[in-house]
């Protein structure tokens, strides 16, 4: 499938389209969506960030870099947050390509290190990622796993 991703910062006309496209998914109250993307926008610092896959004018997935992604480990920061692919789209290697930029734009930015809180297992080592240790996400009684990828040539 051919896709483009885009960065909310360089097009922030996709802000709207955006930001309720991931609170439809995520479920995460709207308002806290522009409010972020709206600080991405003005650029004042490398996070937050907001990327969106796109194809045909439709936005199939998307993910964001925020300083904590609601858990307890407040000292990993920043966190990629909110990765979702439509399930039309997936096993397609759309999550592999938005995590593969935004850990190429992340690094362009000054950022060595990402870390990602999930229940998953295994889905994310296949693009580099490991596991390193476990955090209780706001308001959940069992623990999730966080991730870290570190940028290459920042060993």
């Amino acid at each position: 499938m051919k896709y483009e991703i885009i960065n909310l910062r360089e097009r922030p006309e996709w802000k709207e389209d955006a930001a309720a496209w991931f609170h439809a998914k995520w479920g995460v109250p709207l308002d806290a969506y522009l409010e972020s993307m709206e600080q991405c926008i003005a650029g004042g610092s490398p996070v937050p960030q907001w990327y969106v896959a796109a194809a045909d004018g439709r936005i199939i997935g998307g993910l964001g870099v925020i300083e904590n992604d609601f858990h307890d480990r407040k000292d990993l920061t920043p966190n990629v947050c909110a990765v979702y692919v439509e399930e039309d789209c997936r096993c397609q290697g759309i999550a592999g390509g938005l995590l593969d930029h935004v850990c190429r734009e992340m690094a362009r930015r000054g950022i060595d290190t990402l870390y990602l809180l999930t229940d998953h297992t295994s889905f994310y080592e296949r693009y580099g990622w490991e596991f390193f240790c476990t955090a209780l996400g706001d308001g959940e009684s069992q623990p999730s796993r966080i991730y870290r990828h570190i940028m290459e040539g920042s060993l």
